[in-house]
């Protein structure tokens, strides 16, 4: 609100949004609205003031303690208005109070300081809505019967102190941390499970294969045994059984020989120990062979 007229002589030129009070000898006598108006200095009237119509903001800082002994500074921001459509009002407004935003930061600091020191810091700010809509209320009981209407009513900022900040900071730092520790914990447990599972499976399908192998290789073991005896009178399966040793004894004699990058082996070179690991092999099937009747048995 502001004093003194506006304009020359009688007249006065309200501008859009603001009403003026005029007063007679000092005395209320009308409302001037938005325009020009006459003002008759001659009976003793003149502007005693002016009233703004317009929705007007106050942002009020407020320091206080919370209730795990945390100082934090609080922002509130209220927005607020003359009820101008009501002569009353506007009369409450400009004649009851002489400050309205003092009078506002006064119950901002009221609620704001009887409500934080009830609350933990973590909680405060998850109780933002329920501040302001507590500064809202009291607000808007106290200033109506002053011609006041409070709008709206917004916590804007939360600060701690600036140790206090670091100190959150760092725990949420070291609270994210070991989240991720966790995850890279469980993502080389998925990876050691997937590749263990893998080689399962590659042993699976290496011994399936071996097996298929030797299948193969008996099969055609036995089909070389028959021709062979089919096609010599007077042989016996042993006999077929230990030249094929002998051959695939050499085989491999050759084989160790000619491929390079081997490291030294030393292995019997004469045909004797073609006997003697023919003989080792008969020895073997005859006590699995006995074996199996003692349990027959």
């Amino acid at each position: 609100m502001t004093a003194g007229p506006t304009g020359c002589c009688c007249f006065t030129c309200v501008p859009t949004g603001t009403v003026q009070v005029i007063q007679q000898c000092g005395k209320f006598a009308f409302f001037a609205r938005e325009g020009c108006h006459f003002v008759n200095p001659f009976i003793g009237q003149a502007v005693a003031g002016t009233v703004s119509t317009r929705v007007q903001s106050l942002d009020v800082s407020v320091e206080t303690k919370t209730k795990d002994n945390v100082f934090v500074t609080i922002v509130v921001s209220t927005q607020y208005q003359v009820l101008s459509m009501d002569e009353t009002r506007l009369y409450d407004a400009f004649y009851k109070l002489t400050d309205s935003k003092a009078q506002i930061r006064s119950y901002v600091f009221d609620v704001v300081r009887s409500t934080v020191p009830r609350i933990k810091l973590d909680d405060v700010f998850e109780s933002k809505e329920e501040i302001a809509q507590s500064v809202k209320e009291l607000l808007s009981k106290s200033m109506e019967g002053f011609g006041y209407q409070i709008m709206n009513t917004l916590v804007t900022d939360i600060a701690p102190d600036a140790r206090v900040k670091q100190a959150m900071n760092e725990i949420n730092a070291a609270q994210r941390a070991r989240v991720a520790a966790q995850d890279r914990a469980e993502a080389d447990k998925i990876m050691v499970v997937k590749a263990a599972e893998a080689d399962a499976e590659s042993k699976y399908l290496a011994g399936t294969g071996m097996a298929r192998q030797r299948q193969a290789i008996i099969a055609g073991l036995r089909e070389s045994v028959v021709d062979f005896q089919e096609s010599v009178d007077g042989i016996s399966s042993k006999d077929v059984l230990e030249m094929m040793m002998m051959t695939q004894y050499f085989d491999t004699m050759k084989e160790v020989g000619t491929q390079g990058g081997n490291s030294t082996i030393f292995v019997p070179s004469g045909p004797g120990a073609v006997a003697e690991a023919s003989r080792d092999i008969r020895m073997g099937l005859m006590q699995g062979q006995a074996a199996q009747i003692g349990r027959g048995a």
